[in-house]
């Protein structure tokens, strides 16, 4: 199972993606040590619809994973799906995609 993060816009009732960015559920328990669970894997809990909602939040996510590293890398799964070493790049891709397009509609599938 994985989550898939999508950015995309409405134009004239035809959706168009301009993200799509997917990783293991075997991660969660680092993104909720991390503080950015709920703003990646339920957004809906933080009123989160457009992808500018989620930059404070991961940015702040994102430097704490990157402030502790070995801390972090405790959560790697044992079998090798879903570790450190993936997760960061993953949220860095989120958090830049974010950035370039915050008004885009925020669609999580898990």
């Amino acid at each position: 199972m994985s989550l898939d993060i999508t950015l995309s816009y409405n134009n004239d009732g035809n959706e168009i993606d301009v993200f799509d960015a997917n990783i293991t559920h075997n991660i969660t328990k680092m993104a909720e040590v991390a503080g950015i669970y709920e703003a990646l894997w339920h957004p809906e809990k933080i009123n989160a619809k457009k992808a500018k909602d989620l930059i404070e939040i991961l940015t702040f996510g994102l430097e704490k994973l990157k402030r502790k590293p070995d801390y972090f890398k405790e959560f790697n799964s044992s079998n090798g799906w879903g570790t450190y070493k993936q997760f960061v790049p993953f949220v860095e891709e989120v958090l830049e995609a974010c950035k370039q397009y915050p008004n885009a509609d925020l669609n999580v599938s898990i």
